[in-house]
């Protein structure tokens, strides 16, 4: 159960990650969803997928970007912030100082 406390909810909302389009793509890919798919799921437009995706938009709104993550999550997906480890098989990329 989620705290309702203001702190925390404040704390959740400034934990929130910024999907960039390589992630969205990825994590598309991880439930095998077409962007018609993940747009039908979030309740937002295709075309406001596959122009974030691609790259015409340079991101989307808070709104879409929650209705994205949520419909993602539902759907098993786990998003990490830098630090984080996944609680299941899966993949993450090295950070920049870990490429290098």
């Amino acid at each position: 159960m989620l705290c309702q406390h203001k702190m925390c909810n404040m704390i959740q909302i400034m934990r929130k990650l910024l999907i960039t389009k390589e992630i969205s793509k990825a994590a598309r890919g991880l439930v095998g969803w077409s962007a018609n798919r993940l747009a039908d799921e979030a309740g937002i437009s295709p075309d406001t997928i596959r122009s974030f995706e691609s790259g015409r938009t340079g991101s989307l709104s808070a709104a879409n970007q929650e209705a994205v993550q949520k419909s993602l999550e539902a759907a098993g997906v786990q998003f990490l912030e830098n630090g984080d480890v996944a609680a299941g098989t899966g993949v993450a990329m090295k950070s920049k100082q870990q490429n290098g």
